[in-house]
């Protein structure tokens, strides 16, 4: 599985980031979580607002961070 964070790396961004990586160790899946930083590959998601979370590419929340219950619900 793999789990992007899209985000520039402002403070909200880097709070969706952490709030994922806890549910994923809570979780106990396997999963590759990477910060996608670039606009132009944001873009290209479809995302125009940040942050945003994609799961095995499909985006799951756009422009708000999620909860750590609403991440751990995508996971199963």
């Amino acid at each position: 599985m793999k789990i992007q964070v899209l985000g520039p790396g402002c403070p909200k961004c880097a709070k969706a980031e952490k709030i994922v990586q806890e549910a994923v160790a809570e979780s106990g899946i396997q999963a590759e979580v990477v910060k996608v930083s670039d606009f132009q590959e944001i873009a290209m998601m479809g995302v125009f607002s940040t942050p945003a979370v994609a799961i095995d590419g499909e985006v799951k929340v756009v422009g708000k961070v999620p909860s750590k219950n609403d991440v751990l619900k995508w996971l199963k």
